[in-house]
């Protein structure tokens, strides 16, 4: 059950990054000037009839923040009742302490007017408590306990113990902190207004590199040349997950889904240039980057497996002892 709810905490934390992204592809972060109030309304009493325009955007996702807080505030409670890990039950301190700083930087983000600074740092803890969210729903999952100890999931294709795989785990590592360096870069992008500072797609002006310089196109240029070594990167991930441990399904699944959602992202980035930055096209790319965000995140964290295997067996209560995995003997 525990799992189940930290899933249901992890989807609705995606919802909040969609209904953010509707803010402010729509224009809408100022539609309520006060803050934590509405209109002086207690946000939650604030009527229905009055939820019009660029209102209905910013007011909805202050309620959803508010619940997703709670449901943080639940997740991390019964992690400290139920969750024998300390580690585990830490990632759930630290989910509440970010959404809490979260929700205090969207409400400075309105008194002050939606400072530039202010207003990516709100954007780029937004993917950290999702990506906070995710890892605590993988690490409560029956696979991660059993360390995914099913029949052939653990062995390679000569049925040998699976070596600890450095290689995977380093190029995993750093396709995640590009994605994230790259959506960061994308909230950059959007709160700076340079979304459409290169109009055309997936050409700059008619050329391959923008004959013309500015800020906003500088910004707008370093977000495709990042998109373009994002999938590189996840590529090589990929490769290396197929043709080293193509037996292994739980990093196999992940690594299609990751190509999946790349191309899904890629597509919307264009359409989001091409539409002129429709607001649902636009709020569609900036949900689906959290989601390659969180796939990249499994994906890591699933490679890194083998490292965890000490911390989970000294953490558990002796009553809770995971039982070993078969391949931690071959790591010793």
């Amino acid at each position: 059950m525990l799992h189940l709810f930290a899933l249901l905490v992890a989807a609705s934390t995606a919802v909040l990054i969609f209904a953010g992204g509707l803010v402010t592809s729509t224009g809408s972060g100022l539609s309520v000037p006060d803050w934590p109030t509405t209109y002086g309304w207690s946000m939650f009493t604030f009527p229905i009839d009055k939820w019009v325009g660029g209102i209905f955007y910013e007011h909805t996702h202050r309620l959803i923040a508010s619940g997703v807080g709670a449901l943080i505030m639940g997740l991390a409670f019964w992690l400290w009742r139920a969750e024998p890990r300390r580690s585990v039950r830490r990632l759930g301190y630290l989910a509440l302490g970010a959404v809490v700083t979260q929700g205090i930087l969207g409400g400075i983000t309105v008194l002050w007017f939606l400072p530039d600074a202010i207003s990516i740092a709100h954007a780029g803890l937004a993917q950290l408590v999702f990506c906070l969210t995710i890892s605590i729903a993988l690490l409560t999952s029956p696979g991660w306990k059993r360390a995914y100890a099913r029949s052939g999931s653990l062995t390679n294709t000569h049925s040998q113990p699976l070596a600890n795989d450095q290689a995977l785990q380093w190029v995993a590592i750093a396709t995640t902190g590009l994605i994230y360096l790259q959506i960061i870069v994308g909230a950059t992008m959007r709160h700076t207004g340079a979304g459409l500072a290169i109009p055309d797609f997936p050409w700059a002006f008619g050329r391959l590199v923008p004959p013309v310089w500015s800020a906003a196109i500088a910004i707008h240029f370093a977000h495709r040349v990042g998109a373009v070594l994002v999938c590189v990167l996840a590529l090589a991930t990929v490769a290396h997950v197929l043709y080293h441990h193509g037996r292994r399904t739980e990093l196999r699944r992940p690594s299609f889904l990751l190509l999946a959602l790349l191309a899904v992202q890629v597509t919307l980035g264009a359409l989001t240039v091409l539409s002129g930055r429709d607001h649902i096209i636009n709020s569609l790319h900036v949900v689906t980057g959290a989601l390659v965000l969180a796939t990249s995140l499994v994906l890591t964290l699933r490679a890194c497996r083998p490292r965890f295997a000490g911390a989970d067996a000294q953490t558990v209560s002796p009553g809770s002892a995971l039982p070993k995995p078969a391949y931690v003997g071959a790591h010793a």
